[in-house]
């Protein structure tokens, strides 16, 4: 099991959802994540999300190279908040 910050990676809600009405199909997204995170949907022409939890905790690299905006990750302060909490309970249970 892949864990991040002592946090089992599959409990971490980090990872991208594309707005299929916004991709134009470039597929710069999924040239350029190596983690097998995203893939090109060949019948309906658009990037999809493949393997959610492939994604690097914290990476949202492949929506800042997205020329049209249609790739979003979770609100960053939101994020933060979530982690400082997760975090405080297993020091708890320590």
């Amino acid at each position: 099991m892949r864990t991040w910050r002592g946090i089992l990676r599959e409990e971490i809600p980090w990872f991208p959802t594309i707005d299929p009405e916004l991709c134009t199909g470039c597929k710069t997204c999924v040239d350029f994540c190596r983690n097998d995170v995203l893939e090109f949907d060949e019948a309906a022409g658009k990037s999809r999300v493949k393997h959610p939890y492939n994604c690097v905790v914290e990476c949202s690299t492949c929506g800042k190279l997205c020329p049209e905006g249609a790739i979003r990750f979770p609100d960053e302060a939101a994020f933060s908040a979530f982690i400082k909490e997760r975090i405080a309970l297993q020091a708890a249970k320590r």
